[in-house]
């Protein structure tokens, strides 16, 4: 299926986005693997919005592989307050990123999109050829035309130069390195911080948004970097692929399982003012399955780890 060699301990393999939540899950697992040449400079050491830099970074460290883990990302709040830096940015750090792989002939290029660039409405699970199909969810458009667009390039360059760059479709991705910040994290990462907090101060009882009734598909990182490893080594298609664990559960059922991991024994009240987002994101993994992987790592686990991770680092994690 794939007219290119696996990777080895000794391919060049520059992760952008390195610090961040699924850039260091890479990190992580390409060295638990073995794997001696990874290649990561933070945003302050490299502006991938810069076409320039980026473009001299690449003429320089000369990578044989590239993983696009670099974005701006966020929650329903950031993305609603901030759209034009969701697309605007994205849109910058991708198109630097694949212009500059093609001119410097890097041999493989994964690019990462996001479930949440599915059409609002699809039909659930979600397959791969739902995409541009319909309409998006309103409060998450910037960024997911962003990443739509980064779609198309990978397509438009398999065809026009014959190269083996990929797309890959996670689904909702948790766990340690997480933004905890309660204004632009994502679901599981902001509650684990706002139940941890209401147990410390003994409140009550805690609001989350929305009716609690969206059903999401929750991935552990760690799961995720170790499908993206394998996609790189056995996968070879213009159609991008998902990455999913296969089950989902009520937003309502997770905020329960972070007050038990937390120990917050309060009660959990629903604001229905507040935006739910996308009914629900379910995404169809067959292809993936049939390729012969799946995630490892139940909820709960996934959840409690997040959680010691989170105590570790309190004094030191994204706000």
């Amino acid at each position: 299926m794939t007219g290119f060699p696996s990777m080895s301990p000794s391919t060049r393999i520059y992760i952008a986005g390195h610090r961040g939540l699924v850039g260091s899950a890479l990190w992580r697992h390409f060295l638990q693997h073995g794997f001696e040449n990874l290649i990561g400079l933070g945003s302050s050491e490299l502006d991938l919005r810069d076409a320039h830099a980026t473009a001299t970074f690449f003429r320089d460290a000369r990578p044989e592989v590239v993983i696009d883990a670099a974005a701006r990302v966020g929650g329903i709040a950031a993305n609603a307050r901030r759209p034009v830096d969701f697309l605007s940015d994205n849109l910058r750090i991708q198109l630097n990123l694949l212009d500059s792989a093609v001119s410097n002939g890097v041999e493989r290029f994964l690019f990462l999109g996001s479930s949440c660039i599915y059409p609002k409405f699809a039909a659930q699970p979600i397959p791969e050829e739902a995409l541009f199909t319909g309409p998006l969810e309103e409060t998450n458009e910037g960024y997911a035309v962003a990443k739509l667009a980064g779609i198309a390039q990978v397509t438009a360059i398999r065809k026009q130069h014959g190269l083996p760059y990929i797309s890959a479709m996670p689904t909702n991705l948790y766990g340690p390195g997480d933004n905890f910040s309660l204004h632009d994290g994502h679901v599981v990462p902001a509650m684990i911080r706002r139940f941890h907090e209401a147990m410390l101060a003994e409140v009550p009882f805690v609001t989350c948004w929305g009716t609690g009734m969206p059903r999401r598909d929750l991935m552990y990182v760690d799961d995720a970097a170790d499908a993206f490893h394998f996609l790189l080594d056995h996968y070879d298609g213009e159609r991008p692929i998902n990455v999913g664990s296969g089950s989902d559960v009520t937003i309502s059922e997770i905020a329960r399982i972070i007050a038990d991991t937390v120990g917050y024994r309060g009660e959990i009240r629903w604001d229905e003012s507040g935006p739910d987002g996308t009914p629900r994101k379910l995404l169809d993994i067959q292809r993936l399955a049939d390729l012969g992987w799946s995630a490892k790592t139940p909820l709960a686990e996934g959840i409690r780890t997040t959680y010691d991770w989170f105590l570790a680092h309190r004094d030191t994690y994204r706000h």
